[in-house]
């Protein structure tokens, strides 16, 4: 007998351990006691905290409880909310009282442009759209201007594409998507920036150090990611319009259009056109390349809140064409051809003529009665076909690219712990021209990922994430990546992220430049699957601190990053030989440490100050030794201020910003074997820029701006090594350190109905 009760006290520990760590109760109507059937759906959580929980069928809920849980936060849609407050365990029985009319509350604040979360286990902030409409950022490329996080470069002299970098590495480093789909990559790395209109983009979150296993095996020193406009919250038309000096016309607009009460859809075209030359510098080489681009896109929403079910698809078309090299250049009659032997009397020019077709489908399900548990699945198909020539060098590709990824989200035990887990698959198929050499290849891959978060609401919070692989070409290999956030004190936060990340290099397809030199192409074939070569790898990890403060009664916030990425393998491109550019396998050590400082402070109502300050340490062991990285400054100092008058009762206001940026130094290749006239110095000289836009908003429908970019003139003098003989041994075009226009004004307008 006393076997028996001892047996049933051990099998009641676990149960009365568990009730004392939890409340029960049951939500019922106020109008309706008698008949005690209770409310189901009802929304519970403890105040000040994201635990919660919501009522079954009976109207009964079950909710973790700590001591220092004092108030109950009842909720449901019709019914008044109520706050309970709570003294002990005892089952709590509540009536809900019918709001039969809901009061109005007006809460009026200005929103941030750029958010930095301070809950965030990751170190990822938030670019609105009104942010980005700070700039001419006519493309995702341009959005980054009064971004301290991102640097801005041009990628040669000839195509005026701009590159971006995020700790001191560029962008293929960086995973780049929409909508959580990966979207730049591939055959598009170098232009694929150029092809997503601004106006498109609805935000923009920046990752910086590792991110998500959810999102893939291939960033190493960040991700962004692009949320475009929803047809459901999009204007019913909208209409962009701008005109540059430098020669740029665009249009944007946007079709929104309600099918249903659950179908919407939005048709978006963009169209952009340079058709005057320029030759600023005299080197009778065109500044900007002659470019038209037509972009359409079709996008359907559907969203079924009582169900939990959301959608979306996408279908889209591009065509962008551009045309570069010498003044006098035309293609229908001046174009040579590997075979030709050019002549003294022959020019030199260049044609990208690019189309992709993509086309995506989303489709997400959040369970009614249990919010906290989603599914979701992605798919997405996209041809990128891509046929140029320069000179007389020939480079075509066809990309072709698969993705798929299925999401499943939940909690364990309670929302303090929640877990992410599902599985992804990809398939590219690459078709590379190269003068008279076919590079072709296939890479196909699946896995599995596992992604663990654990919130204790109050001061530390830590998410872990494992994924596994299995590629045709990179074989089966494990991906860990850990973010882990702290609060020490009150209005700070300390952050810190470790992973790693793996990545076959499109050597040609990122590095297009090359073709525009007489650079010979070598490959030291180290006996791997892609290109002769080893697929990258490297370890990324660091901290970040900030802290908020209120000086002046007005509020401001401090944050210091440090990251380093050690590569265990790297594809090293050494430009140091002026006669030939050369792709091998790292052998030794490369690393890049970055550090940055970043100020934020609102001065005055509607005037806000941004500043930082960054150092990097990048270097690489060559073969000639270790280098710090061409073309890389080591300081750069960045200051924004913007200022907006209020808003009057029609919506009109002012609207100012200014963007100052100072370059510090850079390391040039190495020239010195090159004739007197086409060597250049060790280091290219600081420079300093200044950008500036004003707004006039007239109405809640109408604005217009005009802006000025590079307002200090500044200009790479010699951008084209050797203008004079570009059929000769010692033209090169990839030596860009500076701008090439120079000062460029723009003007603009906007105009929406909603």
């Amino acid at each position: 007998m006393k076997k028996i009760i001892l047996r049933s006290f051990l099998l009641l520990i676990p149960y009365l351990i568990f009730s004392q760590n939890t409340l029960k109760g049951k939500i019922m109507e106020k109008n309706k006691p008698k008949n005690n059937l209770g409310i189901e759906g009802v929304s519970v959580h403890w105040l000040h905290t994201n635990i919660s929980a919501i009522t079954n069928k009976k109207g009964w809920f079950t909710i973790p409880y700590k001591t220092e849980y004092k108030k109950l936060v009842v909720s449901y849609l019709g019914y008044k909310t109520d706050t309970v407050s709570i003294t002990n365990l005892k089952p709590i029985h509540h009536y809900l009282t019918i709001e039969s009319e809901l009061e109005e509350v007006i809460v009026r604040t200005k929103k941030k442009t750029i958010f930095k979360s301070f809950l965030s286990t990751a170190n990822v902030f938030t670019v609105n759209a009104d942010e980005l409409l700070k700039a001419a950022c006519c493309n995702l490329a341009e959005s980054f201007e009064t971004n301290p996080s991102i640097d801005v470069s041009f990628s040669d002299a000839l195509t005026g594409t701009k590159q971006i970098q995020m700790l001191g590495l560029t962008s293929p480093y960086l995973l780049i998507s929409q909508e959580n789909i990966p979207s730049v990559r591939g055959a598009s790395q170098v232009f694929g920036l150029t092809f997503t209109p601004g106006t498109w983009v609805e935000s923009i979150q920046i990752t910086k150090g590792a991110g998500s296993v959810v999102n893939g095996y291939e960033s190493i020193s960040g991700q962004i990611n692009a949320e475009l406009v929803k047809p459901f919250s999009d204007n019913k038309f909208f209409l962009n319009a701008y005109s540059s000096l430098n020669g740029r016309l665009e249009l944007n607009t946007h079709f929104n259009q309600k099918v249903s009460d659950k179908w919407q859809t939005g048709l978006y075209i963009h169209g952009d056109y340079r058709g005057e030359k320029f030759d600023k510098n005299n080197d009778n080489f065109l500044d900007n390349p002659l470019s038209n681009q037509v972009n359409v896109m079709n996008r359907w929403q559907y969203v079924d809140a009582e169900k939990g079910w959301v959608s979306f698809v996408n279908i889209r078309f591009l065509n962008d064409k551009k045309q570069t090299g010498e003044i006098d250049f035309n293609p229908d009659t001046d174009r040579l051809f590997p075979s030709s032997v050019p002549t003294a009397n022959d020019t030199w020019g260049s044609e990208i003529d690019t189309r992709r077709f993509e086309t995506s489908a989303k489709l997400g399900y959040v369970f009614p009665e249990l919010p906290f548990q989603s599914i979701g699945f992605q798919m997405a198909y996209s041809n990128h076909q891509q046929d140029s020539y320069f000179g007389q060098k020939i480079y075509d590709i066809e990309h072709e690219s698969i993705f798929s990824n299925i999401i499943f989200n939940s909690i364990i035990g309670d929302t303090r712990n929640k877990f992410k887990t599902g599985l992804s698959f990809t398939h590219d198929n690459y078709e590379e021209l190269v003068n008279i050499t076919n590079y072709n290849r296939k890479e196909t891959s699946a896995g599995a990922f596992f992604e663990y978060a654990y919130d204790n609401l109050n001061d530390f919070s830590l998410t872990a994430g494992l994924r596994v692989d299995t590629h045709n070409l990179l074989g089966t290999f494990l991906t860990p990546r850990i973010h882990a956030r702290y609060v020490p004190w009150q209005n700070s936060v300390i952050r810190a992220s470790l992973g790693r990340g793996k990545r076959s290099a499109n050597i040609f397809a990122e590095n297009q430049q090359l073709f525009a030199s007489s650079r010979e192409i070598n490959i030291d074939n180290s006996g791997g699957d892609i290109y002769g070569l080893n697929p990258e790898i490297a370890w990324n990890y660091g901290v970040s601190y900030m802290q908020k403060f209120n000086i002046f009664d007005r509020k401001g916030d401090i944050t210091f990053d440090f990251y380093r990425t050690d590569f265990n393998n790297q594809v090293v491109i050494d430009w140091e030989n002026p006669q030939e550019i050369s792709f091998y396998d790292l052998d030794g050590k490369s690393i890049a440490n970055s550090f940055q400082v970043e100020l934020n402070y609102n001065i005055a109502p509607f005037f806000n100050f941004r500043t930082a300050y960054k150092y990097f340490d990048i270097s690489t062991d060559y073969k000639s030794g270790n280098l710090q990285k061409p073309i890389q400054p080591q300081n750069r100092f960045f200051a924004n201020l913007s200022y907006e008058t209020p808003q009057k009762d029609n919506g009109s206001q002012w609207k100012f910003d200014a963007t100052f940026n100072s370059i510090g130094k850079q390391r040039l290749p190495n020239t010195m074997s090159n004739p007197v006239q086409y060597q250049l110095q060790e280091y290219a000289s600081a420079y300093q820029m200044l950008n500036l836009q004003i707004t006039k908003v007239f109405s809640d429908k109408f604005e217009a701006y005009v802006g000025g970019e590079n307002l200090t003139n500044v200009q790479q003098k010699n951008p084209v090594l050797a203008s004079d003989d570009p059929f000769g041994s010692n033209f090169d075009t990839t030596i860009v350190y500076s701008p090439i226009f120079g000062r460029a004004v723009y003007t603009g307008l906007r105009f929406k109905i909603k």
